[in-house]
């Protein structure tokens, strides 16, 4: 079944030539279906390329979904255009009355930075305050998931001695768990940061659940035990060459990145990394989409 985005997204395009099943807004209300409505809290600065990344996973369910994008009020997006955001995103403001299924929010550039610090950061306490009576089941993304653990659960988060960067191999811990369901016992995932959380307090919190972790990466999945709050501290959702780009990004600014672990073929970056994270990403989202969101959210929203 496809997602229902705006025609003229430019994601729409993309997705098609993958073979994503998309449908806009005009073709949808031909159907009598009850879609499910996930919101998208879109924090990384590079936004078409999120949404993208994003889209590709949430459409290739057998679950119809509508789509929507949300940014901050209080951040103006240096990367994005002011008419793309006017277009396709929406305010607080604009939701905060509303129900929704799913929230996403994703992860962003301000690790380094307190909390505090972040220039959005009461407006994203409200969202995520607003989010525990609104919306049925958010998944937390890498700096997204560190904020509402520290929020949510009081877990902190500390500076790494250099940038965690690379493909690492991952250990199922609770294979039970939906989440994780049809997951072989190991997997790769993608990491790209400069702070971790505080796994002692995740493991001491009676609410947390730890469902996926690595001897070099540290905790991966976890969630709350209702499946309310879910996180992951890497990325699923990258595409194949997202840390190659990343990696000359940072060089060309004269950044002192570490090379990417585990990555390219031969650790050679002349060679295209290949994609051996994708039917994970495409399980989890799929399992998110189904047991923590359709099985759980009801038909009509009080």
């Amino acid at each position: 079944m496809p997602i229902k985005i705006p025609g003229e997204l430019p994601a729409k395009e993309v997705l098609e030539k993958e073979n994503i099943f998309v449908m806009d807004y005009e073709r949808a209300l031909t159907q009598d279906i009850r879609p499910l409505n996930i919101l998208i809290l879109n924090l990384m600065p590079e936004k078409i390329k999120t949404e993208t990344q994003l889209l590709r996973y949430l459409g290739n369910t057998p679950l119809q979904v509508n789509i929507g994008f949300l940014r901050m009020a209080t951040h103006v997006s240096k990367n994005t255009s002011a008419l793309h955001l006017d277009r396709f995103y929406k305010s607080f403001d604009d939701v905060k009355d509303k129900k929704f299924d799913g929230l996403i929010v994703t992860g962003s550039p301000v690790e380094r930075l307190p909390f505090e610090d972040v220039d959005y950061w009461e407006e994203l306490k409200m969202i995520m305050d607003w989010s525990q009576e609104n919306v049925t089941s958010t998944l937390h993304i890498c700096w997204g998931a560190q904020a509402a653990l520290f929020h949510h659960y009081g877990v902190g988060k500390y500076e790494l001695s250099e940038k965690l960067v690379g493909v690492f191999e991952h250990k199922v811990m609770l294979p039970k768990e939906k989440l994780v369901h049809g997951f072989d016992p190991y997997f790769v995932a993608p990491h790209s940061r400069y702070t971790d959380i505080e796994g002692d307090k995740v493991r001491a919190h009676p609410e947390l659940q730890i469902l996926a972790e690595s001897d070099d990466a540290g905790i991966f999945l976890l969630g709350s035990k209702d499946g309310k709050n879910l996180f992951m501290t890497g990325h699923l959702e990258y595409a194949a060459t997202t840390l190659a780009e990343e990696y000359e990004r940072d060089k060309n600014k004269g950044r002192d990145v570490p090379f990417p672990l585990n990555y390219f073929p031969e650790d050679d970056p002349s060679q295209t990394p290949i994609h051996r994270w994708r039917s994970h990403a495409s399980l989890l989202y799929s399992n998110w989409l189904n047991y923590y969101v359709y099985q759980a959210t009801p038909y009509e929203w009080e």
